[in-house]
């Protein structure tokens, strides 16, 4: 009789790459997770694990029990949805993966909502990156995960994730809230317009992108989905934007727009529903960053996950930037 415990270890192997990785991420050592898959090979009666070079590599026989093992993982899975789905009330624990401006934005007032609606549910928030979120959830580290897709870029997908959209969220050019010595020459374009700076979505976006072209700019780091959309917007309107500030962090962009130190773009669901305190500028074409969330299949029917999604639901309804919406 093959081992359960043992064969998710395999599971585990094939989707991080190295026994130090699954170690690390079940808390065990790297020796006891050898050992447990070395005694899983005599249960098996096949070599799974061949040595290469500083690595161990699956067999083909190992391959085979890793599809026979998420199977019985998933199949586990079910049987505990419909358990906890014969209970009169949501409890348990469940454990939330969430990138930055959506753990800003929605997820205070969803926590709000399941701590009223369902008190005896524990949930779990961590801040991961989209990317990052969608591999741990397929790997079982989080129950669910908020993501976000820039345009014309789509997430490598998942077969044994689903995914519901939660929101569409626009994005727009970002200018200080007054004119300062950065935003001269958006002022003198501005000017030659004959019109004055917007403190609402203007008309002409592609215009006043174009005129954000010589200030400083702040953007996500290299590599980010975002980062990439927002360089390629650019390219578009006809220049590279100089990028003198580097930060994942959406608040520092808020406070280096906000003082006149740069220019920059940003989601509306940034503001948490609050009264922007920058100036907005639709940009070309009214782009939107799709947000959405994604659970293993398996799970989907969980009540403490069916709970978190209906909950973020309502929260990002409630979130809708005051006159952007």
């Amino acid at each position: 009789m093959l081992d359960v415990r043992r064969l998710r270890l395999l599971v585990e192997l094939s989707q991080r790459g190295t026994l130090t990785a699954v170690a690390e991420a079940l808390s065990y050592s790297p020796s006891s997770v050898s050992q447990q898959l070395s005694l899983l090979e005599r249960e098996a009666g096949v070599p799974l694990l061949v040595q290469v070079g500083r690595r161990v590599q699956l067999t083909p026989q190992a391959l085979v029990l890793v599809e026979h093992a998420r199977a019985i993982l998933d199949r586990l899975e079910e049987a505990e949805s419909e358990v906890a789905r014969s209970l009169t009330a949501v409890g348990g624990t469940v454990r939330v993966a969430v990138f930055q401006s959506a753990a800003h934005a929605v997820v205070p007032q969803a926590l709000t909502l399941l701590r009223a609606e369902h008190p005896a549910l524990r949930v779990e928030i961590t801040e991961r990156e989209p990317d990052v979120g969608l591999f741990e959830v397929a790997a079982r580290d989080f129950d669910l995960v908020v993501a976000e897709q820039y345009p014309g870029h789509t997430r490598a997908h998942r077969a044994e994730l689903d995914r519901v959209h939660l929101a569409a969220d626009a994005i727009r050019l970002a200018l200080p809230p007054h004119p300062s010595s950065s935003t001269v020459e958006w002022a003198k374009l501005a000017v030659s317009r004959r019109t004055t700076p917007p403190t609402s979505p203007a008309r002409e976006p592609r215009h006043e992108l174009s005129a954000a072209a010589r200030m400083p700019w702040v953007l996500e780091p290299q590599g980010t989905a975002s980062r990439e959309w927002a360089e390629q917007l650019c390219r578009e309107a006809g220049f590279e934007p100089d990028v003198r500030f580097e930060t994942a962090d959406l608040m520092a962009h808020i406070r280096l727009i906000r003082s006149g130190n740069a220019v920059g773009l940003l989601p509306d669901l940034v503001w948490a529903g609050e009264a922007p305190s920058v100036r907005l500028v639709d940009l070309p074409g009214h782009p939107e960053r799709e947000v959405f969330t994604s659970t293993r299949h398996a799970a989907a029917a969980r009540p403490a996950v069916v709970a978190c999604r209906d909950a973020l639901a309502r929260a990002a309804r409630a979130t809708a930037t005051p006159g952007h919406r």
